[in-house]
């Protein structure tokens, strides 16, 4: 796999240079300067590129390889009028990516949030820092925080009372501080909803259904579905997480019949899925391994890492990469496997674009400003594991007098060993 991480930018306390010494040869990144629905302008997107690839040339021999994200703007999402105008600037932005050679685009369809967690720095037994959602938490949150009209009805009567009973025992503190956490800004952003007005943007779902949409996710594929098919590049939504609804929004990129009905709904190779194994593992009954099998050839983007369902199911922390209930050595076998196959068919780019999705916070970065779940030193953990992983499933797929001696694995892919 061709061996990535996620970069935010110019302000991103971890350095192009650190991701290359990770062993990194291509950079996740965006334009997290720009209002969401505008046009991506051809110039900015050079000024980047620029950034991660001709500045770093010499000591730092990386390339753009997939932008995280491409946000959709929220009227896309409610199917209002004014999604036509924000339409055209997606495709508009599509297409100065591909003229400038960036082919791979993720985005995510989840309604006013991005992923959620209720705790950004759950201490592990071995004294590193992992993000967390506890259920009762966010019920602390919704019920008595947010105070949502109708919450009262999305949670078991015993975590809403016990969620009552632990908001009155909690510091200002604290109430500050998990407010704080669920309603942190996109990934890369420093910035915040404010509990005032957040909770007019959740009134403006009130009337839309997971089937409406749905139903709107699919409109704008058919509606940029073309524009990437005609330019060349690959589309692949990131699944919802946590994979189920939250304040009383709907989620509809969440399980494998969710993703078959995606890919149906504008069937081209051009419209095709982020693998998150850490979104889609928090539910028990998502098929990892499956997943890649059925739809391996419409995998653009993989996110790999392992959540730990807790006692309460929906409570999860992230676990180390080759732990927790993701089953990592079955997965990279399928998607090696899948990269073979395409190796073999000529059909679709034999590398996929794999990233360790988070990190535990760890040694020296516990002193350290860090976007959650971004750290350097846990994600170049996380990297490592990974390729070592790979690299032993290879060896045991195609025989070791396939492997090059010459070839030093620190200068190269794990993808260049076939």
């Amino acid at each position: 796999m061709l061996n990535t991480m996620r970069w935010f930018g110019p302000n991103d306390p971890t350095p192009l240079l650190a991701l290359r010494q990770a062993g990194c040869v291509g950079v996740v990144t965006a334009l997290h300067q720009l209002p969401v629905g505008a046009v991506w302008p051809v110039e900015e997107i050079q000024r980047r590129q620029q950034l991660v690839e001709a500045d770093n040339a010499q000591s730092s021999p990386l390339h753009w390889a997939v932008v995280e994200s491409l946000p959709v703007h929220e009227d896309i999402k409610k199917g209002l009028p004014t999604r036509a105008q924000y339409l055209e600037n997606y495709k508009e932005s599509l297409r100065n990516l591909a003229a400038c050679g960036i082919r791979t685009v993720c985005y995510n369809f989840m309604p006013v949030l991005d992923w959620s967690r209720t705790n950004l720095s759950y201490e592990m037994p071995d004294g590193s820092r992992a993000l967390r959602f506890v259920w009762q938490d966010f019920a602390v949150f919704d019920l008595c925080i947010l105070q949502r009209s109708g919450a009262e009805a999305d949670y078991e009567p015993t975590v809403a009372m016990a969620a009552r009973e632990q908001f009155t025992s909690m510091s200002e503190t604290a109430v500050a501080e998990l407010t704080n956490t669920v309603l942190l800004g996109l990934p890369g952003s420093e910035e915040a909803f404010e509990l005032s007005g957040f909770q007019a943007l959740l009134n403006e779902y009130a009337a839309i259904s997971a089937d409406v949409l749905r139903e709107n996710l699919y409109y704008f594929l058919r509606e940029v579905g073309p524009v990437a098919e005609e330019v060349g590049v690959n589309l692949c939504i990131h699944p919802d997480d946590p994979p189920y609804p939250l304040l009383g929004l709907p989620r509809v990129v969440s399980t494998e019949a969710d993703l078959q009905g995606l890919l149906a709904a504008y069937d081209s190779p051009a419209n095709g899925l982020a693998f998150c194994t850490g979104s889609l593992g928090v539910r028990p009954d998502n098929d990892l391994p499956g997943i890649v099998q059925r739809f391996g050839s419409r995998i653009h983007f993989v996110h790999l890492r392992a959540t730990k369902r807790e006692e309460n199911p929906r409570n999860f922390h992230e676990a180390d990469h080759l732990t927790g209930d993701v089953d990592m050595y079955a997965v990279v076998k399928a998607l090696v496997q899948e990269e073979l196959r395409r190796a073999q068919s000529g059909n679709g780019n034999p590398e996929l674009p794999m990233r360790p999705d988070h990190g535990h916070q760890m040694l020296d970065d516990l002193q350290k400003r860090t976007y959650p779940g971004y750290s350097a030193i846990g994600r170049l953990r996380g990297l490592a594991e990974l390729r070592g992983l790979e690299l032993g499933i290879r060896r045991a797929l195609l025989e070791v007098k396939q492997y090059p001696p010459e070839r030093h694995f620190a200068d190269s892919s794990v993808s260049r060993f076939v």
